[in-house]
């Protein structure tokens, strides 16, 4: 198993972000996803060209600004999957921590691209607000 991170500075409010982040119906910070539907708890991607994804929510804690979730279905064969996006308050600018376990490690590399295509994403759609 491996586990990669991403931690980013953002100069917005935490309360903005995690409005964004915590639901979990919106697909246009998520580069490459068409459409999200929610199924309960499962959260299932339709993704450009790639067909679909799901992904468990484990937890969306609103106090702690965090989300926990897995993905159990996948185009890939992943053997375990979990990820974690917490968000920390520091005056007006949010730390916005993003950590996945994966195995294989062999798609680390492709997961955290696109955790960085997520959080570049995410940013030019705050500067817009």
């Amino acid at each position: 198993m491996k586990k990669i991170s991403e931690r980013r500075v953002f100069q917005f409010h935490p309360s903005l972000i995690w409005e964004i982040i915590s639901d979990i119906s919106r697909s246009d910070w998520v580069p490459g996803v068409e459409s999200i539907t929610l199924d309960g708890n499962k959260r299932i991607f339709k993704m450009k060209g790639l067909g679909s994804l799901v992904e468990e929510i484990i937890d969306c804690d609103d106090s702690k600004m965090k989300l926990t979730y897995s993905a159990i279905e996948t185009m890939a064969p992943i053997i375990h999957h979990l990820a974690i996006i917490q968000l920390h308050a520091d005056g007006d600018t949010t730390i916005f921590e993003w950590s996945t376990e994966i195995d294989p490690p062999d798609f680390a590399e492709a997961i955290q691209q696109g955790m960085v295509g997520s959080l570049d994403q995410l940013e030019q759609i705050l500067i817009k607000t």
